[in-house]
């Protein structure tokens, strides 16, 4: 015989090769959870899904399927409430300052040749694809996307194997898709066209089509809860004796806030109420859509062997408001109901039922899908940062930050609105009340101390006022008073220098500021 005889001294190399052996399992089981390639990625992003307001509650499978099986993130900001400059900045990993994606418009760089050309051909999908993902897109892109000034439906962004997008803004039937470049025009039959049910739809086809031996990154984009809020027939019904919140700054006076938030009704009108009060309860009913759409992909996952090797990341482009400071509809303001977004995740290394405090943004999700893939972040173009290790601290060491930016550039129309002609030219998303959601100096940008002892928000208008607006949401929590005329000048001084600082920085330096 070759090997040692009993009760023989082993050979010198055995205890190398057990130890060797030993620290490959232990590799393979930090990896992946046993599998030999990477794990997959799955990332759900809904369109205007505030969770201030209690956007999450009909969303009961989604919770238990994603929060209660991983983690939910309590403190999850979008950088910049409004759909494009938001969806650029998840795509990117960028600021808007850095994305140059300013607003909704072809004019505003949304989906525009700026765009195509420089961040778009960096976006996390492209360094997914080079690392071997299959990757498949489904939903709503851009809201300019598919148009003639951003390239028609020919235009695929690179990284894409399969692409289902969306042309123009959200629409649940009656509407164009890019199918991996051509044109594909749907109606209004629920069967075949709802859009919430095509995304899931030509996602499982995707699972059963792919090849095994790859990992694989789909980015589904349901329409809800996005106007114009049609339900599937099943769920019309559904709330009906549901009303928008009253509690927090529901219909309460802008005072002392920038003038956009000065010069709506108060109190609301009666009209006004039972108008967001329908709005509410319909976007809620479009969400039991997306509710089913997720536990149909979790129990496809599961079916096909894959749900214990694939992050599913669930989240918004923004939040929303409804009635906040006698405003009626809509997103694009500073305060927490449009900034904060829901973010749920569940995947490999993942403790069930963890609820996060750590801040997290928008752009950091390419960081955290590109970690999990393996991607050397150093050799990234990204503002963000990867959240990985705080929801599997045996995976990675990572950081977090205490200061972030939130910044956004207002639009308005270059004539009078006609719901509003007192207010004149630079306004627009008005209501009959003549109260309008936007103009061309609402802009702003905010930095947000949020690091476990303090929460504090310091904003700057670019106005003819140079209007400040500061928060201790400590104490708070709503934004109910501005207290940048109480607070000590030495504080908002600080304030001022760390904006300048987020402002202006790039990369490693958005990831410093002190």
């Amino acid at each position: 015989m070759d090997g040692p005889r009993r009760g023989a001294p082993a050979r010198a190399g055995l205890p190398s090769a057990l130890a060797l052996l030993a620290l490959l399992q232990l590799t393979c089981c930090v990896r992946c959870a046993g599998s030999a390639r990477a794990s997959n990625v799955v990332l759900v992003l809904v369109d205007d899904q505030d969770v201030q307001l209690g956007g999450m509650t009909p969303m009961k499978k989604t919770k238990a399927l994603i929060g209660e099986t991983g983690a939910t993130f309590v403190n999850a900001f979008t950088v910049t409430p409004l759909c494009c400059p938001s969806r650029s900045s998840i795509l990117s990993g960028r600021y808007p300052h850095n994305h140059e994606v300013r607003n909704n418009s072809v004019s505003g760089n949304c989906s525009g040749p700026l765009w195509q050309k420089g961040p778009e051909s960096d976006a996390f999908p492209v360094y997914l694809n080079k690392q071997g993902y299959q990757t498949f897109f489904a939903g709503k892109y851009l809201n300019q996307y598919g148009g003639k000034e951003a390239g028609g439906v020919g235009h695929i962004p690179p990284g894409w194997d399969q692409w289902n997008a969306l042309v123009g803004n959200s629409q649940y039937y009656n509407y164009t898709l890019s199918v991996n470049g051509k044109e594909e025009k749907h109606g209004d039959d629920y069967q075949k066209d709802y859009l919430t049910d095509l995304v899931l739809n030509r996602s499982l086809h995707f699972l059963d089509d792919r090849s095994p031996q790859h990992p694989f990154f789909i980015m589904l984009s349901p329409p809800a809860p996005h106007s114009p809020w049609t339900a599937a027939p099943q769920y019309e019904k559904e709330f009906s004796n549901v009303k928008a919140p009253r509690d927090g700054s529901f219909d309460k006076p802008g005072k002392d806030k920038h003038w956009l938030l000065r010069q709506p009704l108060n109190p609301m009108t009666n009209s006004s109420l039972m108008f967001l009060d329908d709005a509410y309860r319909r976007r809620w009913q479009t969400l039991l859509s997306v509710d089913d759409m997720v536990e149909k992909l979790v129990k496809k996952l599961e079916s096909i062997k894959e749900l214990n090797d694939t992050y599913i990341f669930y989240t918004s482009d923004n939040g929303y408001h409804t009635g906040q400071f006698s405003l009626p509809i809509d997103k694009r303001q500073l305060y927490d109901f449009d900034i904060r977004i829901p973010l749920l995740v569940r995947g490999p290394g993942i403790k069930p039922n963890q609820t996060l405090q750590a801040p997290v943004l928008h752009i950091d999700l390419g960081p955290t899908i590109l970690d999990i893939a393996g991607v050397n972040l150093s050799r990234v173009n990204m503002d963000g940062q990867s959240f990985l290790s705080q929801m599997a601290p045996s995976l990675r060491n990572g950081t977090t930050r205490p200061y972030f930016l939130v910044e956004y550039t207002g639009e308005g129309l270059p004539m009078p609105d006609p719901y509003c002609p007192k207010l004149g030219p630079g306004v627009s998303e008005c209501f009959p009340d003549c109260v309008c959601e936007d103009a061309n100096n609402n802009t702003y940008a905010c930095v947000r101390t949020l690091d476990g002892k303090q929460d504090m928000q310091y904003c700057e208008f670019a106005d003819s006022e140079s209007f400040v607006e500061f928060y201790n949401l400590s104490s708070d929590p709503h934004q109910l008073e501005n207290i940048v005329k109480k607070v000590d000048p030495t504080i908002l001084q600080t304030m001022n220098q760390r904006l300048i600082q987020l402002q202006s920085c790039v990369g490693e330096s958005c990831r410093k500021v002190k």
